[in-house]
């Protein structure tokens, strides 16, 4: 399929369908962390940029099928920025329309100003915004966003939203060393979330292989240190371990070139995300670079893969 894939076991959202609104990297930032790669188009426009009954033809395909009562959660998401694709609500409202399971939208929160985004997304169930500094000489440095885009309305569209919106709202903000996480970064940062009110906060850092080399993690210790500052339900998601749920899936390289397509991952997030095998997974992605459908990379002492 083109614009769905997995599911994938998501480290906070359980068995995820993943569905890609904007299968390529169109987006409102240039963020120098980015897994999926440089920008195809940096834009502010809000247009339809793939056919919506596609996407949405996709999606009765995969309900007919009896393996989809086994999804946790339908992820709204993109290569890009999702809520830049103007039939977003039409998906959301679809997948409520035709199953029980949440809608989950995983967001930079960039457009939350924007009356029209906000009324599409109180369809969903759970969104997940991004605010990774509350300061625009480091907003500037770490999202590099889209001419137009403006800090103090992406703050208080998320204010706004909170407090429309009946579901939870997750707010994420990732942390790279000597670009958003000074003193004065941290003290915004606390400030902005006291009144935006999020169900919880995510802490995140550098971890995939990023746009920029420039662009370096945290430690643990610094993340636990800075979570200590926010009040309210605060996580950090950077490093995770998970417990088994399912047993493994019979392994299908089709699957795994997919998830790769949209971002690097290690043999070991493969085999988690997909449940497949971790032994014949390495031995796949091993295959899959001998026969140039793969390439690997190493960062922080891990290696991994992404499509060629």
């Amino acid at each position: 399929m083109k614009y769905l894939f997995g599911p994938v076991n998501s480290r906070r959202l359980g068995l995820s369908q993943g569905i890609d609104l904007i299968p390529c990297k169109i987006c409102n930032y240039n963020c120098i962390y980015c897994e999926v790669g440089p920008n195809v188009r940096l834009t502010c426009e809000r247009r339809e940029y793939y056919p919506t009954g596609e996407i949405v033809a996709e999606i009765d395909t995969l309900l007919a099928d009896p393996g989809a009562a086994a999804l946790d959660v339908f992820t709204v998401t993109a290569s890009g920025e999702p809520t830049l694709h103007s039939g977003m609500g039409r998906v959301i409202r679809h997948i409520k329309a035709e199953t029980t399971k949440p809608v989950a939208v995983l967001t930079n929160g960039s457009t939350f100003h924007l009356a029209e985004v906000r009324q599409e997304l109180l369809a969903a169930d759970l969104v997940i915004p991004s605010l990774d500094s509350a300061r625009s000489e480091s907003f500037r440095r770490i999202n590099r966003p889209a001419v137009g885009v403006d800090l103090e309305d992406i703050i208080s569209g998320l204010i706004r939203f909170v407090d429309e919106f009946a579901g939870e709202v997750w707010l994420e903000i990732l942390l790279a060393r000597g670009v958003n996480d000074s003193e004065e970064d941290i003290v915004a940062l606390v400030e902005a979330v006291a009144k935006i009110k999020p169900a919880r906060v995510q802490l995140n850092t550098v971890a995939r292989p990023p746009l920029e080399s420039f662009a370096h993690p945290l430690a643990r210790a610094e993340m636990e240190a800075i979570a200590g500052r926010f009040t309210g339900r605060v996580e950090i998601i950077a490093d995770f371990s998970r417990q088994e749920r399912f047993a493994f899936r019979p392994l299908v390289e089709a699957e795994i070139l997919e998830m790769l397509k949209r971002r690097p991952c290690t043999a070991v997030d493969v085999g988690e995300a997909l449940h497949f095998d971790p032994v014949l997974t390495a031995e796949s992605l091993v295959r899959m670079v001998g026969n140039d459908s793969v390439r690997c990379s190493e960062h922080l002492g891990k290696t991994y893969y992404q499509t060629n």
